[in-house]
């Protein structure tokens, strides 16, 4: 992960193109220029605490292919709502589960946030997936929650504390 930088517009172009993405958005990116306002958009969101936004990189070439996210930040409430996607070619390959862990564990340990928590439209299986392989719990659905471009969906939404720990690194260790 890294700052994302002027020149990943076209990644976040193809990003918000893509069927599969737009599906389950209802922001569009019809320029370079819209694409590279999103882009400083973050530095701002950063500096004010209240959202922030990495590019996920290729490890051999250092280009875009996904991106996660805090939004909502409450830095006085120690809670942040965790996002993330990837670019169809880098998909199945756990990018986006790597991803939400790394996140996750800089949020608790850095940060030191005690909440993290996502949502997702319940038809969304793939995004559960990544949820659950990250330990995110299910706590509950929440009826006509998100606007995506087929209209309001019901979503799931989950949830990880800092004091739930986390069974993928104690089992690394006992290894």
């Amino acid at each position: 992960m890294r700052p994302w930088r002027y020149e990943d517009a076209a990644a976040v172009r193809s990003a918000f193109a893509c069927p599969d993405i737009q599906r389950w958005h209802v922001r569009r990116m019809d320029s370079d220029d819209e694409a590279r306002a999103w882009i400083t958009g973050w530095a701002k969101r950063w500096e004010d605490e209240s959202d922030a936004s990495w590019a996920v990189v290729n490890r051999g070439d250092d280009q875009a292919i996904g991106q996660v996210g805090l939004r909502t930040v409450m830095l006085f409430e120690a809670s942040a709502q965790l996002s993330y996607w990837v670019l169809p070619a880098a998909r199945g390959a756990g990018v986006a589960g790597r991803a939400v862990q790394a996140l996750t564990r800089w949020a608790f340990g850095t940060v030191l946030l005690n909440r993290l928590y996502l949502v997702h439209s319940v038809a969304n299986l793939a995004s559960c997936r990544v949820a659950a392989k990250a330990e995110f719990r299910v706590e509950g659905i929440l009826r006509g929650y998100g606007l995506h471009a087929d209209g309001w969906h019901d979503v799931h939404m989950h949830s990880r504390l800092r004091t739930d720990g986390n069974r993928l690194a104690e089992l690394e260790q006992v290894r």
